[in-house]
């Protein structure tokens, strides 16, 4: 008699068709098992964090799983292999920080390591730096450039008036979604603008601090991409031949929209050296994250004016 299904070994199925398709990962997940019980658990409207300490929790991991239940986690998983969609598409939600956001396919999968140094505190010293210059600490202002599906800004310091915004209005309608599952109408605006162009941005600054994760992947690297990361809006994710082309516009334009000890906040991803290749002379501070000091940099805008001004 075939003994009864269990949730630990369901994942562990799942995970084991995970490896054998060979599909990508990099979006909220970094291994078969992690993605593996991430869907199961959501198929199974089980809480997505029960079993993320390696099953530890024993009753949880002997919990049966019923031929129904089997079918249904089995037609997920094989969506994902045959679509090779990030699993957050699929299940309509991905997590940043401990916090659940709406995403489709209408906006990246949010995955910035912006957001780790907004929870550890790393980024407070120069915030408060700022607002004490600013002379406003009550109403000092943040703005998330490339908001995506707005969780950055979500997260953001709750006392802050925080802006995001985007160029993609499809980006945007997602966003909107999580101010309102968040209930952050009333301290976070959202503001379509190719870049600082804007002139709401301009009547909602200048900003203490500017948080920016942009399209930066260079053009070779674009076209190495699997399937997963394709899946995702192209607008998002493509810099140009070294993907340095948004960024290139945003340091000459961030200084007007920055007040005197304010700063930016600049995701690159793993372009480090495409970036110091286009910004020679310009003095960065490299942020540690937990994939290193390569991911996050900051730029104070004396450092930007200083730039500007001998390039």
């Amino acid at each position: 008699m075939t003994a009864p299904l269990i949730l630990a070994d369901a994942i562990a199925q799942q995970a084991q068709r995970l490896t054998d398709a060979g599909v990508s990962f990099g979006h909220g997940t970094t291994n078969a098992h992690d993605e593996a019980t991430w869907l199961v658990l959501w198929r199974l409207g089980l809480p997505l964090d029960s079993l993320l300490d390696d099953l530890a929790d024993d009753s949880l991991a002997q919990r049966p799983v019923s031929a129904e239940e089997a079918a249904a986690i089995d037609a997920l998983v094989g969506e994902r292999i045959a679509t090779r969609k990030p699993a957050a598409y699929l299940t309509r939600e991905a997590w940043l920080q401990g916090v659940p956001f709406y995403v489709d396919e209408r906006a990246i999968v949010p995955r910035s390591f912006i957001a780790e140094l907004i929870a550890d505190g790393s980024l407070d010293a120069w915030l408060e730096r700022a607002v004490a210059e600013s002379g406003r600490p009550e109403s000092f202002a943040v703005l998330d450039l490339c908001t995506g599906n707005g969780s950055l800004a979500a997260l953001a310091w709750p006392d802050a008036r925080v802006t995001g915004s985007d160029i993609s209005c499809d980006a945007l309608a997602v966003a909107c979604i999580n101010v309102d599952r968040h209930a952050l109408a009333t301290r976070l605006a959202l503001v379509e603008s190719d870049g600082l162009a804007a002139p709401e941005l301009r009547a909602r600054g200048p900003f203490e601090l500017i948080l920016c994760n942009p399209p930066y992947v260079n053009a070779q690297s674009m076209a190495a991409l699997p399937a997963e990361y394709r899946a995702e809006p192209e607008l998002a994710l493509a810099g140009g031949t070294d993907g340095m082309d948004f960024i290139r516009g945003l340091l000459r334009q961030a200084p007007t929209l920055l007040t005197a000890e304010g700063a930016l906040v600049l995701e690159i991803g793993n372009e480090r050296a495409f970036y110091e290749t286009a910004f020679p002379g310009l003095e960065t501070f490299w942020l540690e994250t937990s994939a290193g000091d390569d991911p996050v940099l900051l730029l104070t805008r004396h450092a930007l004016v200083q730039w500007a001004a001998r390039a």
